[in-house]
């Protein structure tokens, strides 16, 4: 657990006990890093900062969907971001946020047990390495969560444009017909479609989110252009990952469609098999049993229906080809 001090001098680390006394002060913002929950984040946000229950519980369980509660003197915020997981799956990873005035408190939601606890890190590296160096100065504590969603907003673009650079090596391959293993090719097509709709969802959820908090002027006035700004990068991205789904969605249309054609074609050729042999078939049954026996053989009647079947057949084959079958 992670206590930092940020003032006009810099950003100071403190010990977990001297936090009260750093809520007393006014000329500063407190931020509380909680990397996992545990009984004692529970206590600590429970007691120092008397946290509503039912925000605390969230903290402890994984939440589907991202969300936010406006209570009297903060607000909770639930937000998600996407790490790349096996086989095309795509972990969420939660960031719970408490956002009051003079203090901001991350808590990290339960990760899956594939998922490496430094990539819930990534949004708050980002925003102590600005602290750090100077390049972010925050005068209140609602510019730390914009600073964070911004990263986290980031994280999105980077994940999306991975995925738009496979998207554009499948949509080559199809047009080029080098498509290798089809099934392996379509299932290559699926991961990448699905990982963009993942997106599409996360960024969609988190733009609703802020819209409220921006209705709601959650924040307070003076951070209302940080919530519409954060409300126009997660629309902006989720018409980006919607239009590379659309494109991922051509190709596939594409792809499917020549394998119908060919499918088509396949199917017009046996067709064609079909109808030329079914008459001589037919014709065998029907007379081999009375042409050739075992103890004698028929020459002329056999001559006649080799002759008619061949004469079937013929015509089969020019009735097909003005068909346009082959």
């Amino acid at each position: 657990m992670d206590v930092r001090w940020i003032g006009p001098a810099g950003v100071t680390e403190h010990p977990l006990d001297e936090l009260p006394a750093l809520l007393g002060a006014n000329a500063g913002v407190v931020w509380v890093d909680i990397p996992s929950w545990d009984a004692t984040a529970a206590r600590l946000l429970g007691g120092v900062f008397g946290f509503h229950p039912l925000a605390l519980r969230d903290c402890g369980e994984r939440n589907q969907v991202p969300k936010v509660h406006a209570y009297v003197d903060y607000s909770f915020l639930v937000l998600h971001d996407p790490h790349a997981g096996a086989a095309g799956h795509v972990h969420y990873v939660e960031l719970d946020l408490f956002v009051g005035p003079g203090y901001l408190v991350t808590v990290h939601g339960p990760l899956n047990p594939a998922v490496d606890p430094a990539a819930a890190m990534v949004e708050v590296n980002a925003v102590v390495k600005r602290l750090d160096s100077g390049r972010l100065r925050p005068t209140d504590a609602y510019q730390l969560p914009h600073a964070l969603v911004s990263a986290l907003t980031g994280r999105l673009r980077n994940f999306t444009a991975g995925l738009a650079k496979d998207v554009r090596t499948l949509e080559q391959r199809v047009t080029a017909g080098h498509l290798g293993d089809p099934e392996h090719f379509l299932e290559e097509m699926f991961r990448a479609r699905h990982g963009l709709l993942t997106v599409m969802t996360m960024a969609g959820l988190s733009r609703e989110v802020y819209a409220r908090i921006a209705k709601v002027r959650a924040f307070g006035d003076p951070a209302q252009a940080g919530v519409e700004d954060t409300v126009d990068q997660f629309e902006r991205l989720q018409v980006m990952t919607e239009g590379q789904k659309d494109y991922l969605e051509g190709a596939i249309e594409f792809y499917r469609a020549r394998t119908t054609t060919k499918m088509t074609g396949a199917a017009e050729r046996l067709a064609v098999i079909a109808a030329v042999t079914l008459p001589v078939t037919s014709l065998s049954s029907v007379l081999g049993v009375n042409l050739i026996v075992n103890d004698e053989t028929k020459p002329v009647g056999l001559v006649i229906a080799l002759v008619a079947m061949a004469v079937i057949s013929g015509v089969l084959l020019v009735w097909c080809k003005r068909r346009g079958w082959w």
